[in-house]
């Protein structure tokens, strides 16, 4: 089994039904089990236009090989109706591997560490959120870099969902009984 972190950002349709939705498909998959999930946080598109985004981290266990779980998170986006008409464009769904155990990956289609993870907010803050003290391969301590994305704008959106299963999911409790998410 390996930890890995998982980015979630979404800011077409009803983007933040999207990443609930998102985040019970992941704990439904067999070969993952979601140990955390952090609040959900709105944002401004980076290097790119449109609506505000929603984002949020969940930390997985996983027994998928990090190229197997690329390969769900791309079929996952696709479930969820993502589009990639363009570098940036806006989306209904996007999933990032942002860490994979402590393993560092650079290949022409996969960087993990993801390659902007310390300098956008919208991955850092939820990261933090969930675990301060994680080291974050190549950079260090993951709380000391939060002053580098000190200046993007983020917003903790508070939550009204009465789903237990999330609740449990962002209290670290662990996760209901696997299913299969389609």
């Amino acid at each position: 089994m390996t930890v890995a972190y998982l980015g979630l950002g979404a800011n077409l349709g009803d983007a933040r039904q999207t990443l609930k939705d998102a985040v019970v498909c992941l704990a439904q998959q067999h070969t993952i089990t979601v140990l955390a999930k952090s609040s959900l946080y709105r944002t401004a598109p980076i290097d790119a236009g449109g609506d505000d985004y929603f984002n949020c981290v969940v930390k997985v266990d996983t027994t998928l090989p990090v190229r197997h779980l690329l390969a769900l998170c791309h079929k996952i986006e696709h479930q969820f109706g993502r589009e990639r008409p363009f570098r940036n464009a806006p989306r209904t769904l996007d999933l990032d591997i942002l860490l994979y155990g402590d393993q560092s990956i650079d290949e022409a289609d996969l960087i993990v560490p993801h390659p902007r993870l310390i300098e956008r907010a919208f991955a850092l803050v939820p990261l933090v959120e969930i675990d301060a003290a994680l080291i974050i391969p190549l950079h260090g301590r993951a709380d000391t870099l939060l002053a580098g994305v000190a200046d993007q704008r983020i917003e903790k959106v508070r939550s009204h969902c009465q789903c237990p299963m999330l609740d449990a999911l962002a209290a670290g409790n662990g996760t209901p009984a696997k299913g299969r998410c389609e």
